[in-house]
C-alpha cells in the first residue's frame, strides 16, 4: 500500500503562484521516479501535469511547460509542484500519483486549485 496526501491548493488570482506538496508513505521502498501530478478540470478528463520518468527526468504536459516545475525530496518521500503564471484554465483538482507496473496506480485524495480571472 502507498498513501499519498496532497496539500497546498487554494484560491489564487490569474498570474499568481502556488506550490503543491505530496507526502508519500508506505511500508515498502518507494521509487520517487514513479511520482507525478495529474489534474482534472470541471467536466474534463484527468490529464498529466508533470511526472518523473523512469530515468528520473521530468516530463510535463504541453499546457504547463515553462510555467510549472516538479521537484522532489527523496529523503522525505515528498514531491512538489511549483506553479507559476497561473491561468484560469489551470483550475481543477490536482492529484498526486504513484504509478505501478502490472497493477493499479495509487492516487491521493486531490487538492483543489482555483485560479480567478
Amino acid at each position: 500500500q502507498v498513501q499519498l496526501v496532497e496539500s497546498g491548493g487554494g484560491l489564487v488570482q490569474d498570474g499568481g503562484s502556488l506550490r503543491l506538496s505530496c507526502a508519500a508513505t508506505s511500508g515498502r521502498f518507494l521509487s520517487m521516479n514513479r511520482m507525478g501530478w495529474y489534474r482534472q478540470g470541471p467536466g474534463e478528463q484527468r490529464e498529466l501535469v508533470a511526472r518523473f520518468t523512469d530515468i528520473g527526468s521530468a516530463q510535463y504536459g504541453d499546457s504547463v511547460k515553462g510555467r510549472f516545475t516538479i521537484s522532489r525530496d527523496n529523503a522525505k518521500n515528498m514531491v512538489y509542484l511549483q506553479m507559476n503564471s497561473l491561468k484560469a484554465e489551470d483550475t481543477g483538482v490536482y492529484y498526486c500519483n504513484y504509478r505501478q507496473f502490472g497493477a493499479s496506480d495509487y492516487w491521493g485524495q486531490g487538492t483543489q486549485v482555483t485560479v480567478s480571472s
